[in-house]
């Protein structure tokens, strides 16, 4: 069975992403790229290494179709083709699908209360490890 395996990241909306990210760098001190910040981390039972991201992304953005809200959360899975398959026999199916990444598989599907959640199944090894 497939599984969710941690958060890969949490994408939001800003009318101005670069106003944003430079007020996340002055008030909390954290460095943003263009696109947001990609926080390292160690799993301490496997010790595989990985990120979390916080996206930034322009309110006209596409990339959360069709998701009502302002905000996509991005969990990381084990196996995205088991997963599609055992959301499928739940009546669950993706808004989005992507070809492969050099840094993994990723699948839009909808979620509660008009949420976006987009699955991510990291490359092996992760290009993004720290």
């Amino acid at each position: 069975m497939a599984k969710i395996t941690g958060v890969g990241g949490f994408f939001f909306k800003s009318a101005d992403p670069a106003q944003t990210g430079k007020w996340m760098t002055e008030n909390l001190g954290l460095p943003m790229e263009s696109w947001g910040q990609m926080f390292p981390w160690l799993d301490r039972k496997t010790g595989k290494k990985g990120s979390t991201v916080l996206g930034l992304h322009s309110k006209t953005s596409d990339y959360f179709t069709g998701s009502t809200r302002e905000f996509m959360l991005n969990l990381r899975v084990d196996d995205l083709e088991a997963m599609l398959v055992e959301l499928a026999k739940k009546g669950i199916t993706p808004v989005r699908t992507f070809p492969p990444e050099p840094n993994g598989k990723f699948a839009h599907v909808p979620g509660p209360d008009g949420i976006t959640i987009e699955l991510w199944e990291p490359a092996d090894p992760d290009p993004y490890d720290p």
